[in-house]
């Protein structure tokens, strides 16, 4: 009986000092968020944040007119024994020109509001050739769109709804202050499932996925389907860290979202001219890898390392030349080429800026003034290329057209255009749309 009394006794302790341990352990884990920068938790966890931030987030629902009907329409609507069938012409007599024949296709996604008058951020391949866009509420509401701006560098958009009432708006956060770990809260309409909550951790930061120069997402592993796209990505505070995009093809559980600081500036630009500007300074460059650094004599040197000079342009004007690293902008260390294109292209077009480069192993300073880059877009594809068999690259020479085509300010050298898989060109780490300038401090012109 004493025995059986001093167990228990023990019992109750250590259950007492397991619970103490738990509060002490929950208070200094919210002690190191709110040290952290970030707003203290939502009481109640995952279900308040819902039930906060569910009205601001809406169902997008876009309709657009498809000419030609697509693989499924020539199929069903081609002559009984398929192509060059002689019994075509009969067909088209009574069904028409299959390849003529429209039809609408439909598409979901997800916003939210941001502005009580209505305006709501979204992607920009939500809405991207759309004819009609419709916004569903959370109480069932539905109501037309109009688009407001839109960037499709870096997939985001802003559309506007005219509900005659205030509306329930997102704030935003600091997706700069996210640390990998922390929990996240993702509301869409995956699939047309209005409304759905998943929850997950913040898996990276700065993920590169291929989709354009200003790549830097935050992945995660709340679940993020088709339909999500344009919703947000909250923190435990129920603000918006990020603007869920896109999902990993083959990858189960890996989500990305924009991080809400690149989105800002961008949203702001879009909502007073409906357009981005984005600063520029016309050099080529390209990340400081072991190979290179070794190359150059610049071991341990972070950086863009400059491949050309635009002519005329800013950086000509400074004083930058090819084979200078760039390692600062404003006294802000770079890390690779993408910080660089990152932070140039958010400097207001006018503004200088003191660039620091290492030149044959020595710092100097330059004062650039911020130009506005402008990007020439072009659907030809008449280019004449070329191929080296020992290299497995496809590559043409730098014609004004060959710039239009891979969106690139026209200089000399040649432009790699194709690369056979498992080749020596693949494994050393080309890329289709490099340029190639020198071959052993030999500058190169022509194929």
């Amino acid at each position: 009986m004493t025995l059986r009394k001093i167990v228990l006794r023990d019992s109750v302790s250590i259950t007492l000092i397991v619970v103490v341990l738990l509060i002490s352990g929950v208070l200094k884990a919210n002690d190191a968020y709110a040290k952290s920068g970030n707003a203290p938790l939502v009481s109640g966890g995952f279900s308040n944040i819902a039930e906060m931030a569910g009205p601001s987030v809406i169902n997008i629902r876009t309709e657009r007119t498809i000419k030609g009907g697509g693989q499924v329409f020539r199929y069903f609507f081609r002559g009984p024994n398929g192509k060059n069938d002689s019994m075509e012409d009969l067909f088209n007599r009574f069904y028409g020109n299959p390849q003529q024949r429209e039809y609408k296709q439909q598409s979901l996604g997800s916003g939210f509001i941001i502005d009580k008058k209505g305006y709501i951020v979204t992607n920009n391949h939500v809405i991207e050739k759309a004819d009609k866009i419709s916004v569903i509420m959370k109480n069932g509401k539905n109501l037309d769109a109009k688009i407001v701006g839109r960037d499709p560098t870096t997939d985001l958009a802003l559309i506007k709804i005219d509900a005659k009432i205030d509306l329930p708006v997102l704030k935003f956060g600091n997706s700069q202050r996210l640390q990998v770990g922390e929990w996240v809260v993702a509301i869409g309409n995956p699939f047309g499932l209005d409304h759905t909550v998943t929850a997950g951790v913040v898996s990276a930061k700065g993920r590169v996925i291929g989709s354009g120069p200003y790549d830097n997402f935050i992945q995660t592993d709340a679940s993020i389907n088709p339909g999500n796209s344009g919703g947000p990505l909250l923190n435990m505070a129920g603000e918006v860290v990020g603007i869920n995009t896109a999902i990993m093809a083959n990858g189960q559980g890996i989500g990305f979202a924009i991080p809400v600081n690149l989105a800002k500036g961008i949203v702001e630009q879009l909502k007073n001219s409906g357009e981005v500007t984005r600063g520029w300074i016309g050099v080529m460059i390209q990340d400081m890898d072991e190979e290179l650094a070794e190359y150059y004599e610049a071991r341990d040197v972070k950086g863009a390392l400059v491949a050309d000079v635009i002519s005329g342009d800013p950086a000509d004007v400074a004083g930058i030349k090819a084979k200078d690293i760039i390692i600062k902008v404003d006294g802000q260390p770079l890390k690779n080429s993408r910080d660089l294109t990152r932070l140039i292209a958010a400097l207001p077009v006018g503004e200088t800026v003191e660039i620091t480069v290492l030149r044959n192993g020595k710092p100097k300073n330059f004062k650039v003034k911020i130009a506005k880059r402008e990007i020439i877009k072009s659907d030809s594809e008449n280019f004449k290329t070329k191929s080296s068999d020992q290299l497995g690259l496809r590559v043409s020479e730098l014609t004004l057209e060959i710039a239009r085509r891979f969106n690139m300010p026209q200089t000399e050298g040649i432009v790699v255009t194709g690369i056979m898989p498992q080749s020596k060109g693949a494994e050393a780490g080309f890329r289709i749309g490099d340029i190639i300038k020198e071959i052993n401090n030999k500058s190169v012109k022509t194929t």
